[in-house]
């Protein structure tokens, strides 16, 4: 669940719409709730409040801006709430590639805030883990590779089978207090170096 603690920023021009909005966020029991009106600080805005959480209004989304919202959800990675009267399936499809958490489609009731806030939270740490968990897979991947061309070095050059060209990294990199990958990364530069 999401701590009362949260900065929640509501970026909306409609003054009434806004309220809506901060009145939802503040009877759930959130107190860190600003508001701003005038879309072209939201940059600077966010850039200086760091807000944990940012709720988007847009009454009539043109094209660019919400392209520029877009392109805002990417850069600032935290939990985004957008707000829209209408929109496509292109859109859609946009938000989503964007990271923003959760796009509601002409759906802005008071009491939907709550849990629209809670869903934003929830999804964005998913797709954060998610993100993790692929960067750590690939990452996992290309140290392989890189162990996997160590190996090969040792067993070419030394003459060891596959397990003792592995078991002479391990050593290494234990004796030398160092990550395996680093032992395998200055192997094959060292070869490279070397030769043929």
């Amino acid at each position: 669940m999401p701590s009362p603690d949260l900065s929640i920023l509501i970026i909306d021009e409609n003054r009434i719409r806004a309220s809506i909005i901060e009145e939802g966020l503040r009877e759930a029991g959130y107190a860190r709730v600003a508001v701003i009106h005038d879309v072209n600080e939201v940059g600077r805005t966010i850039a200086s409040a760091m807000p944990d959480v940012i709720f988007i209004d847009l009454e009539n989304p043109k094209r660019d801006t919400l392209e520029h919202f877009f392109s805002l959800s990417r850069a600032i990675q935290r939990p985004i709430a957008m707000f829209v009267d209408r929109s496509d399936g292109t859109m859609i499809e946009k938000a989503v590639e964007a990271g923003v958490s959760a796009y509601v489609v002409d759906g802005l009731k008071k009491e939907r805030v709550k849990p629209i806030l809670d869903m934003a939270i929830s999804r964005f740490n998913a797709f954060s883990r998610l993100t993790r968990e692929l960067e750590e897979a690939r990452s996992a991947l290309e140290e392989r590779k890189i162990i996997d061309q160590a190996k090969g070095i040792l067993m070419k050059t030394r003459g060891l089978s596959e397990p003792d060209a592995y078991a002479l990294l391990r050593k290494t990199a234990m004796n030398q207090n160092r990550r395996l990958i680093d032992i395998a990364q200055s192997l094959i530069t060292a070869a490279n170096l070397l030769g043929p």
